[in-house]
C-alpha cells in the first residue's frame, strides 16, 4: 500500500560513520524484514510500517537543498531506497541523476537487484553500494525478509556492480542464528561475485519484536559471526566485524 506525501527536507544530517546526510526518498518498508528496528528508532507504528510513504516532492527539495551542503550522501539509511515502491515511483533514480549532475558523492545501501537498473549513473559517479544479504538459503530468506528478493538476485546484483567497476561490499547484517551451519557457503558465493569487501553486524534486539524473535527461534549467533570471519580470511576476503568501521 502506498501514500503519497510531502516533505519539507530531502537532507537530513547523519549520525552514520562516514556519512554527513541522509536521503530517503520513502518511509516505511515493504520488505516486512523480522528484525527490523527502524520503527523504534523512527517513533513509527511496526503495525503501520508496510504502508509506504512516498516523498512524491523530494527530487525538487533535494535540488534546492544541494547548493548548501557538502560531503557524502546516504541514500537508504532508514528504508531501502530500491524497495518495489521504486519500480513504479522512480524516485531514488531522479534523486541520483540530481546528485550525478551535481557531482556528488553517494553512499546506497539496499537489500534488491533494482540497483543495477541505475548502473549507467552510478559507474559514472563517486558512488559506494552495500548489498545486505542475511542467508543463503531462499526458505530462510522468504521467513525473515518475506517481501525482499531473494538472496540469489542480490548476489547477481552484487556480481554486476563489481563487473561495472562500482565500489561495492557485501553487509550481513545482522547475523542470526538461521546463518548457523551455512556460513561457509554464503561466503564462497559472495567471494564468487568478485565482491572483495564483507562487513557483518550482530542482531540488533533493541527497538524490535522481540517476542516475534523468540516465537521464531531466531536469536545472535557469536558463533556465526565467528564462522564469517574466519572463512571470509581463509579466501581472501576484507571481512570486518563492524558495518561502523566501514
Amino acid at each position: 500500500m502506498y501514500e503519497t506525501v510531502e516533505c519539507r527536507k530531502a537532507l537530513s544530517p547523519s549520525g552514520l560513520p562516514g556519512l554527513d546526510y541522509a536521503l530517503n526518498p520513502y518511509t516505511g518498508c515493504e520488505h516486512g524484514c523480522v528484525y527490523c528496528y527502524a520503527p523504534g528508532v523512527t517513533h513509527n507504528d511496526l503495525r503501520t510500517w508496510r504502508v509506504v510513504r512516498v516523498k512524491r516532492n523530494i527530487p525538487e527539495r533535494l535540488a534546492r537543498e544541494l547548493p548548501s551542503v557538502e560531503g557524502v550522501i546516504g541514500l537508504g539509511t532508514v528504508t531501502d531506497p530500491y524497495q518495489y515502491a521504486e519500480r513504479k515511483f522512480r524516485l531514488t533514480q531522479m534523486c541520483l541523476e540530481i546528485l550525478h549532475d551535481r557531482n556528488r558523492r553517494v553512499h546506497i545501501h539496499t537489500k534488491s537487484d533494482l540497483v543495477v537498473r541505475d548502473l549507467d549513473l552510478l559507474r559514472d559517479m563517486d558512488a559506494r553500494v552495500g548489498i545486505t544479504i542475511t542467508n543463503i538459503d531462499d526458505r530462510i530468506s522468504k521467513m525473515t525478509e518475506p517481501g525482499a528478493p531473494l538472496p540469489g538476485a542480490r548476489l547477481s546484483a552484487l556480481r554486476e556492480l563489481v563487473e561495472a567497476g562500482v565500489d561495492c561490499y557485501a553487509l550481513i547484517a545482522p547475523v542470526m542464528s538461521t546463518l548457523e551451519g551455512r556460513e561457509r557457503e554464503l561466503m564462497e558465493a559472495i567471494a564468487d561475485t568478485g565482491a572483495r569487501c564483507v562487513f557483518h553486524d550482530p542482531l540488533n534486539l533493541r527497538n524490535v519484536d522481540t517476542s516475534r524473535l523468540e516465537r521464531m527461534g531466531i536469536g545472535p549467533s557469536p558463533m556465526a559471526r565467528r564462522r564469517i570471519g574466519e572463512a571470509g580470511r581463509e579466501m581472501g576476503l576484507d571481512v570486518s566485524d563492524s558495518f561502523e568501521n566501514r
